[in-house]
This record gives C-alpha cells, sequence and structure tokens, in this order.
C-alpha cells in the first residue's frame, strides 16, 4: 500500500497591524523573527523630561497671585505704622477736671465764693477758690489741694509734709500775719481777688 501523505496545515496568517514594540513571524514559514522599533528608549525619555519638567516646577518660586501680593503689601505696611506708633513718645495725658473744680467756678460765677491770690516770694501767683465766709484753716485746706492737684498734673513731687511748711512759712495780708485758723478771712479785710502773702517765718 502506498504510504499516507501528511497534510501541512498552513501557517497562520499574520495580522496586518503589529504594535511596534512585539516582534511577529514573517509569512515564509522558517519563522524569522522581525523585530519591531522597540519603544523602551523612548518611554525612558519621556519619563526623564517629564521628571525633570516635575522637579523644575516643585523648585521653582511660584509667583504670588494679585490679592496675596496685596495682602502681604497691607500687612507690611501695618506693621510699619505698629513700629512706628512704638517709637513715639507717649503724650502727655490731658488734665482732668474734678468736680470740686467745676464746683468752684459755678460757686465764683454765683458770687457764692472768692478767688484767694497766693503769692510766693519768687513771684509766683496760685489762685485759690474758697467760699465768701471762709476761715484761715479752710483757705490753707484749699491751697493744699491746688498745690496736689497742680503737682499731679505736672508730675512732679506728691508727697509734701504741709506740717513742716506751715512750721517754717505763714500767710500774711498787707503785712499782718493770718495767725488764728479760726478766725474768718473777712474779719481780716480779705476780699476777692485780694492777694496773700506767703512768707517764710524768721528764726527767733
Amino acid at each position: 500500500l502506498p504510504p499516507r501523505r501528511r497534510h501541512r496545515q498552513p501557517p497562520p496568517a499574520a495580522p496586518r497591524h503589529l504594535p511596534r514594540n512585539v516582534a511577529h513571524v514573517g509569512a515564509g514559514g522558517a519563522g524569522e523573527a522581525v523585530a519591531a522599533r522597540p519603544l523602551l528608549g523612548h518611554q525612558h525619555v519621556a519619563a526623564g523630561r517629564a521628571e525633570e519638567q516635575h522637579r523644575r516646577f516643585r523648585g521653582a518660586p511660584t509667583a504670588p497671585s494679585g490679592a496675596a501680593a496685596a495682602m502681604a503689601a497691607e500687612a507690611e505696611e501695618e506693621l510699619a505704622h505698629a513700629e512706628a506708633r512704638l517709637a513715639r513718645p507717649p503724650r502727655p495725658c490731658r488734665p482732668q477736671v474734678t468736680a470740686e473744680e467745676i464746683g468752684s467756678q459755678v460757686a465764683l460765677e454765683y458770687g457764692q465764693a472768692m478767688t484767694v491770690r497766693v503769692c510766693k516770694a519768687d513771684g509766683e501767683t496760685m489762685p485759690v477758690v474758697v467760699v465768701q465766709n471762709a476761715s484761715v484753716l479752710e483757705l490753707k485746706k484749699a491751697l493744699r489741694r491746688h498745690v496736689q492737684l497742680r503737682q499731679a498734673r505736672q508730675g512732679g513731687v506728691q508727697h509734701l509734709s504741709w506740717k513742716y511748711i506751715w512750721r517754717t512759712y505763714h500767710l500774711t495780708y498787707a503785712g499782718e500775719k493770718l495767725a488764728d485758723d479760726r478766725k474768718k478771712l473777712r474779719e481780716y479785710g480779705i476780699r476777692n481777688r485780694d492777694e496773700v502773702s506767703f512768707v517764710k517765718k524768721l528764726r527767733k
């Protein structure tokens, strides 16, 4: 019997379109590998460029937007104003008028009080307001209050020994000493706007 012939199956047809990075077998059936152009090198180049751009983007300073720049400028201006205010010397406080002084002025307007000018040896005159029927002691208290208010407003010495002052000084009017504290000013002939001298006592 004649031998049976084996039928060879035709090789599978190669696809018309293959990826460039996949090797394909030619149609000759001999198993020739035709290597397509690989894309591995292009992928590495693209990845390197992307990484470099990302690195540049992260390292580059970002330009502030318009609103952020305006806020930063405003903050710097406020800081400069605050530093300037701190560098300025403190402003002196305006003296506050006390209720006693207001009452004295009202009493002067209605004729219920009078002004006695106390003159010191250096020429300074201190206007002191007392009631019309005030005594010598009330004049001394009003003078003490006047000096304390003036010193508090000028920032001077606020503690004075008035016992020592009245042991060292006395008040005189027209050459007469106001020695009796209980005596009325009218009894010495003192009227509104009259001057009383603040004189140091002579040592005996």
